[in-house]
C-alpha cells in the first residue's frame, strides 16, 4: 500500500525528462521495425500476429499475478500462521479469537501445557490444535526458568475427547499438559479479570479468599490465624513478599497468620504468585472494610428487625447477646463447652474467613448471627438466635440469604452442622427447597445442600421487606 507521505511526492523535471525520451525511443524503435516489415511481403500479417501475441502475454500475466500473489491462504495456513503470528506480535502474549464456531457443536475447554523456550514451539501447538479443528480463543504465556507455560482457552468440536487432545499437544511439543472444561464466564480476558477482582476485594474483605480462587483457578485455601481461639500463638506466619513452592503458596495474611493457597498436579507459576501477592497488599493497604447496607423487616407480630453486615465492631455486642442465650442454645450452636462460646467470636467475626449477617432490634440490640464460613473447599452455614427470638422466621430468613451469599461467591454446596435433635435448623435446611444430603455420626448431624442459581437466588423472607 502507497503511503500518504509517498502519494504527495512532488514530480521533478529530471523524471519527465526521462519518461518523455524514452517515448520518443520507443516511438522510433517502433517505426523501424513497422518499414523493415512493412516491405515484406508478409509484413502486415506479421505485425497483426505479434501484435495478438503481446495482448495475450499482457492478459495471461495479469490473471497469473492476481492468482499467485493476492490469493489468501488456505485454511490450514491461514489457521496455524495467523495463531503463531499472532502470537509472535502480541505485546501482551494474549491471542483471542476473532470466528465464530460453525455449524457443529462445540465446547470449551481450558488447557495449560509447557514447551520449550525456543523459536516455534508455539506455532507448533498451533498447527497441531488447527489440525484438530479447535479455536484458539486467548492464550496466556507465563515464563520460566526453563520453558514457558502456555494456557489456552479453547473451542473444540465436542466429537473431540480430551485424550485425543492431550496426544497431539505432547506429540507437538507440549509436557505437562493439564485440560478441564471452561464455561462462558472465562471467556473474559485476563486484565479485565484481575480488574474485576481487584475491585470486590477493594469492596469487601471477604473477597479476598474467593478472588484469590478464581484467579487461580482449581485450588483450595486456607487461612491460618497467628493466634488460636484459645489464645495460644499457632506459629503460622510468612515473609512480606511471601513463599511459593512448587504447588503452594504462602501468603502473609493482613490481618495475621497466614494464607495458604494449594494446588494438587500443577504448579504455580511465578506470573500467577505475583497476581495473587498483589491481591494481598491491595487487601493489606485498605484496611478492615464491609459493605453497611441494611435491609428491614416487619415480622408478623409487627416488630421491625434491621439485617445487616457485621465484622469485628460487633463484637461486644454479639457477647452481650451470648450472656443473654440459655445453656441449651449455645450447646447446640458450638458443640462444646459454653465457657468457650465467647472464644470464637474474634474468628467468626472477620472477614477473612467467611461473611456474618447479624439481625438487630429497633433499640439497636443484637439478637441473631448467620455465618458463611470459607472451610478449604467447603463452605459451612452456622446460626445463632437469642432465646426470645427464636421461632419468628428470622432464622429461616437468615439461611436464604447466606444461601444465597453462597450462590454469588460460585459455591457448590454449603453445610451445616448441628445436633440431631435440633429440629429448628433441619426445618430452616428443608424450607431451602434444595437437595439434601444427611450424615450422622455419633450424635452429630450434617446436612449439605448442593446450590442451583433457581433454588438459592431468592432467600423466604418471613414477612414485609423495605430496603433502605
Amino acid at each position: 500500500m502507497t503511503s500518504a507521505k509517498s502519494a504527495r511526492r512532488p514530480h521533478h523535471w529530471r523524471r519527465d525528462l526521462i519518461e518523455l525520451a524514452a517515448l520518443f525511443t520507443a516511438v522510433a524503435v517502433a517505426d523501424a521495425i513497422a518499414n523493415l516489415i512493412g516491405h515484406q511481403p508478409d509484413g502486415p500479417y506479421l505485425l497483426m500476429a505479434s501484435a495478438v501475441a503481446l495482448v495475450a502475454t499482457a492478459a495471461f500475466h495479469t490473471w497469473w499475478a492476481r492468482r499467485h500473489s493476492h490469493a489468501p491462504p488456505s485454511d490450514e495456513e491461514g489457521g496455524a500462521v495467523g495463531a503463531a503470528g499472532e502470537a509472535g506480535n502480541s505485546g501482551t502474549g494474549e491471542l483471542t479469537g476473532a470466528e465464530e464456531a460453525g455449524a457443529e457443536e462445540t465446547v470449551l475447554w481450558r488447557m495449560r501445557t509447557t514447551v520449550r523456550d525456543t523459536p516455534g514451539s508455539l506455532a507448533a501447538l498451533c498447527v497441531a490444535l488447527s489440525g484438530l479443528r479447535v479455536d484458539i480463543l486467548t492464550l496466556q504465556t507465563h515464563p520460566l526458568a526453563r520453558g514457558t507455560v502456555d494456557e489456552f482457552l479453547l473451542r473444540a468440536p465436542v466429537s473431540l475427547p480430551a485424550q485425543e487432545l492431550s496426544r497431539e499437544i505432547a506429540a507437538a511439543g507440549g509436557a505437562s499438559t493439564w485440560i478441564e472444561r471452561a464455561d462462558a464466564h472465562d471467556l473474559v480476558d485476563t486484565p479485565t479479570r484481575v480488574l474485576s477482582l481487584a475491585t470486590r476485594t477493594a469492596l469487601d474483605a471477604a473477597e479476598l479468599p474467593l478472588a484469590l480462587r478464581q484467579l487461580l483457578g482449581r485450588c483450595t485455601i486456607h487461612s491460618l490465624p497467628a493466634v488460636s481461639v484459645t489464645g495460644r500463638a499457632t506459629g503460622q506466619s510468612a515473609p512480606v513478599e511471601g513463599v511459593l513452592e512448587e504447588t503452594v503458596m504462602r501468603l502473609r495474611d493482613p490481618s495475621g497468620g497466614v494464607i495458604v493457597v494449594e494446588r494438587p498436579y500443577l504448579p504455580f507459576t511465578p506470573t500467577e504468585f505475583a497476581r495473587a501477592r498483589a491481591l494481598v497488599e491491595l487487601d493489606a493497604r485498605l484496611g478492615p472494610r464491609v459493605p453497611r447496607s441494611e435491609d428491614v423487616l416487619t415480622l408478623p407480630e409487627g416488630n421491625e428487625i434491621t439485617v445487616r453486615r457485621a465484622d469485628r465492631g460487633d463484637l461486644a455486642a454479639a457477647r452481650a447477646m451470648h450472656d443473654r442465650c440459655s445453656q441449651r442454645t449455645l450447646g447446640l450452636r458450638y458443640h462444646g463447652p459454653v465457657k468457650d462460646a465467647d472464644r470464637y467470636l474474634d474468628h467468626l467475626l472477620s472477614p477473612r474467613f467467611g461473611r456474618t449477617l447479624a439481625v438487630q432490634t429497633a433499640s439497636g440490640k443484637l439478637v441473631a448471627l448467620g455465618h458463611l464460613l470459607w472451610d478449604g473447599d467447603e463452605t459451612e452455614v452456622a446460626l445463632l438466635v437469642e432465646d426470645d427470638w427464636q421461632r419468628r422466621g428470622i432464622g429461616s430468613e437468615l439461611l436464604g440469604r447466606l444461601v444465597a451469599l453462597a450462590v454469588e461467591a460460585g459455591c457448590d454446596s454449603v453445610y451445616a452442622v448441628t445436633q440431631s435433635h435440633n429440629t429448628g435448623m433441619v426445618a430452616a435446611m428443608r424450607a431451602l427447597e434444595l437437595p439434601l444430603d444427611y450424615q450422622i455420626e455419633e450424635g452429630t448431624l450434617v446436612i449439605t445442600a448442593r446450590l442451583t442459581t433457581e433454588g438459592a437466588a431468592q432467600p423466604s423472607a418471613p414477612a414485609e421487606q423495605a430496603r433502605r
